[in-house]
C-alpha cells in the first residue's frame, strides 16, 4: 500500500469521479458531489480536467457527464498487450470448436474476476460479459476457480467483508458455503457455476497455471441448460474438454516461461 505522504488527494478524487460514473449512465456535477461528499466546486474543476483529456465527456443536451472513450482505448491496449491473452487465443479457439459454446478467459484482480478474452456462440442465452468486465468471484465458475487455488486465509481476507448479492436463488449466500465448495474444486480440478449468475446458464471452468505452479488464469465454457438437461452426459463431455484445453494452455505457458 502506498505511504500516506506519497498520495495525492486530488488524483484520488478524480478517480472516485470516474468510478462513480462507471456505475451510472450519466450524472451531473451536483449528483456526483452528493454521492462522493465533495464540494461542487471541487467536482467541477476535476471533471473539467478529465474532460479536457478525454477521460470524461459531457452530454450537451442535459449537461451531464459520463466516462469517455479514452478509458476504453487504454483498457483495450492493456488487454491487447498482455502476453497471456495472445498465448491463450488458439486454445480459446480450440475450446470453442470442440464445445460449440461461448468460451472465456479470465484472471483475478483483487476480489474480482476480470474477463480477458471470449468467443461467442450462437446460443440463445447470452451474458453481458464483455472483455474487461469485472465480476464478483463467488457467483462465477471462473471466479471460484481463481479463488480455489489461493491459500484459504487469503480468500478469507479478500472476501471477509463481501456482501453476497443474490443474482439467482443458487448464488452462494455467505463465505462459509463458498469455502466449502472451493475445497471440492481443489480436489476435483474444475468447478461449476450452476445458474448462480444467470438462470438457465451453467458454466464449467478449469485452472491455468504458470511456470511457478501458481494459478494465472481460468478457462470456461458457458452451457445453456436447455441443450444439456435432456442428456446430462453432455455436461461431463464439456467438462472434459474444458479441463483438457486448460491443461494444454498450462503446458504452453510453462514451456514459454510465463510467470
Amino acid at each position: 500500500m502506498a505511504k500516506k505522504e506519497y498520495v495525492v488527494n486530488s488524483v484520488l478524487k478524480a478517480l472516485d469521479i470516474m468510478e462513480v460514473l462507471d456505475q451510472e449512465t450519466e450524472l451531473g456535477v451536483s449528483e456526483i458531489a452528493r454521492r462522493l461528499d465533495m464540494e461542487k466546486s471541487t467536482v467541477y474543476r476535476l471533471i473539467n480536467s478529465l474532460k479536457l483529456r478525454g477521460y470524461v465527456m459531457q452530454n450537451t443536451d442535459n449537461q451531464k457527464y459520463s466516462n469517455g472513450f479514452r478509458l476504453f482505448e487504454m483498457g483495450n491496449n492493456v488487454v491487447k498487450n498482455m502476453g497471456l491473452r495472445k498465448q491463450a487465443f488458439p486454445f480459446l479457439q480450440e475450446l470453442s470448436r470442440v464445445t460449440g459454446e461461448a468460451v472465456n478467459l479470465a484472471v483475478r484482480d483483487g476480489k474480482y474476476v476480470v474477463y480477458l478474452d471470449k468467443m461467442e456462440s450462437s446460443a440463445t442465452i447470452k451474458v453481458d460479459l464483455v472483455v474487461g468486465k469485472r465480476m464478483p468471484m463467488y457467483c462465477t465458475g471462473l471466479g471460484k476457480i481463481l479463488l480455489a487455488y489461493l491459500p484459504p486465509e487469503l480468500v478469507e481476507e479478500l472476501l471477509k467483508e463481501e456482501v453476497f448479492e443474490q443474482f439467482t436463488s443458487n448464488t452462494h449466500r455467505d463465505l462459509a458455503s463458498l469455502m466449502s465448495e472451493l475445497k471440492d474444486i481443489r480436489v476435483q480440478g474444475y468447478g461449476w457455476d450452476k445458474e448462480e449468475y444467470v438462470l438457465g446458464l451453467v458454466c464449467i471452468a478449469a485452472p491455468v497455471f504458470g511456470v511457478g505452479g501458481e494459478i494465472v488464469a481460468a478457462l470456461s465454457a458457458a452451457l445453456p441448460k436447455f441443450r444439456y438437461e435432456p442428456d446430462p452426459g453432455k455436461y461431463e463431455e464439456a467438462k472434459d474438454h474444458v479441463v483438457e484445453v486448460a491443461h494444454k494452455l498450462t503446458m504452453a505457458l510453462k514451456g514459454s516461461g510465463h510467470q
